[in-house]
């Protein structure tokens, strides 16, 4: 039970696109804890819906399907951070609820890397450990808890770093790297879970 904890700690917890959009609003004076509960919630509902039906529900052609979907997401999501107004004025980000509880459920539901976290857990870490029925359940609940504390940690160390940054050039040269890192994800997932399944 210990490897199962500590892949989803490994995979949850490593820089993806939700994570490096928590640090981005952390850096910006923001904590949308609402964007990390509807990333849990997200991967609540993956972790029951494959642990109580299995891999075969999505076959190779569907993922790279979805993780086109999830790239251009994703892309989109690097455009928004690029062109963001950079103004360090904390009152008016606070009210900036783009990054919200919709956003953190339908980028995570379309995140490749959710289904890199949650397939080999319940199809190889799952059967090995004899969690069926109801511990599927339980299982579940306590890694979505994980997969919401992975953007909140993102959160709070930007928001601890961004109070040593005063200049909008520091945040804007931020955003820039935070949006190349995000088309660097996006390009990835095309091309390892999108062309490569399809070549």
């Amino acid at each position: 039970m210990v490897e199962i904890l500590a892949y989803a700690l490994g995979v949850m917890y490593s820089p993806g696109p939700a994570n490096l959009l928590s640090l981005n609003a952390g850096l910006n004076g923001r904590v949308p804890l609402s964007f990390s509960a509807g990333v849990g919630l997200a991967m609540l509902i993956l972790f029951l819906l494959f642990g109580y039906t299995g891999a075969w529900l999505i076959a190779p052609p569907y993922q790279g399907v979805i993780s086109l979907l999830g790239a251009g997401y994703i892309l989109y999501l690097a455009y928004k951070v690029a062109r963001a107004s950079i103004t360090i004025n904390y009152a008016a980000q606070a009210r900036d609820n783009r990054l919200n509880f919709h956003a953190g459920l339908i980028l995570q539901l379309l995140n490749p890397k959710a289904f890199i976290a949650i397939l080999p857990i319940v199809t190889v870490q799952f059967p090995a450990e004899g969690i069926e029925g109801p511990a599927i359940s339980v299982w579940s609940f306590a890694l979505a808890a994980l997969a919401f504390g992975a953007p909140s940690v993102y959160m709070l160390m930007g928001r601890y770093m961004g109070q040593y940054i005063a200049r909008p050039a520091y945040f804007r040269g931020i955003n820039l790297g935070m949006a190349v890192l995000l088309v660097y994800v996006a390009g990835d997932i095309a091309y390892n879970h999108a062309y490569r399944v399809w070549v």
